[in-house]
């Protein structure tokens, strides 16, 4: 009889899915406030490359607005970041 291994998940945490239409407002609103100050954000690499997370998250964390500043928060919180 074959031997099956057991299910294994994936080492690195997935990103959460974009289908709630919350969760994409949050995307898109950080991208064009983030365009707004000129940073070009590619919402792909955003949920899927941590380093360019991380910098994208700091970036808003450093700006003069309080409305990026509080954008960027709340995707840290969805990615499970700390914006620093």
């Amino acid at each position: 009889m074959p031997t099956t291994m057991p299910f294994a998940l994936p080492a690195r945490r997935l990103p959460p899915p974009m289908s709630a239409g919350a969760q994409l407002l949050d995307y898109v609103d950080f991208k064009w406030l983030m365009a707004g100050e000129g940073h070009c954000i590619d919402l792909d690499r955003l949920r899927e490359d941590r380093a360019y997370a991380s910098g994208c998250l700091a970036l808003a964390c450093g700006s003069a607005s309080a409305t990026l500043r509080a954008a960027g928060a709340r995707l840290a919180r969805m990615l499970g970041r700390s914006p620093d």
